[in-house]
């Protein structure tokens, strides 16, 4: 039952943090994916936020041929 939203947010938040060219972009689409996923969740949006900005800014410092 539970299912089906938290594979939904996942997969949201998975197609909107891989995106921005500059810092700056990168940590407010990763703040923004990550408040939704939170959102979407019943989580906490704040702390999505922070989340999804860290979590997006790491992965395109990682993998900077995929941002």
């Amino acid at each position: 039952m539970l299912r089906k939203p938290i594979a939904i947010g996942f997969a949201l938040c998975t197609v909107l943090a891989a995106c921005g060219d500059t810092t700056g972009e990168r940590l407010v689409y990763g703040a923004g994916a990550g408040a939704a996923g939170a959102a979407v969740l019943d989580g906490n949006p704040v702390t999505g936020a922070a989340v999804g900005a860290a979590a997006n800014l790491l992965y395109c410092q990682e993998n900077p041929h995929r941002c």
